[in-house]
């Protein structure tokens, strides 16, 4: 018994995949994996966390969150004032290049790379505070 062989329309192409590619799929798909049964245990991991205790020394009113966002505050804050010196530094790069194009637009670019800098540390400022304001902690 013969079968008959598809026609030209009917052919079937097939995707040769290379090894590496295949590496990289296996490899992604056991870190989706993984990634999503870790999730899952997540809110079972928070489930169990009480108030943190607090640190041996500090007042009482003083504990470890706030500790914690006194020193995530204080690094904000000095990037924030780095971040101002940069476009200072920028703005006088900008005035002192004398017409040079090259130094104009390397000066504008961190100006605005700066700026955008700046936004970044207020969002996660703004963040920092919510979070904290919204677990009880004191602003």
């Amino acid at each position: 018994m013969k079968f008959p062989l598809p026609s030209p329309q009917t052919r079937l192409e097939y995707k040769v995949i290379s090894p590496p590619t295949l590496m990289i799929k296996r490899y992604l798909t056991t870190i989706g994996v993984a990634g999503a049964a870790a999730f899952s245990q997540i809110s079972r991991a928070f489930a169990q966390i009480k108030e943190p205790p607090t640190i041996e020394g500090l007042n009482p009113e003083t504990d470890i969150t706030n500790v914690i966002l006194d020193i995530i505050t204080i690094i904000l804050d000095v990037i924030l004032i780095i971040a101002v010196l940069y476009v200072i530094i920028a703005g006088i790069r900008l005035i002192v290049s004398g017409g040079d194009e090259g130094q104009k637009d390397t000066a504008k670019k961190t100006i605005i790379y700066v700026v955008a800098g700046i936004i970044v540390i207020l969002f996660a400022r703004a963040i920092v505070t919510f979070i904290n304001s919204s677990f009880g902690g004191g602003a």
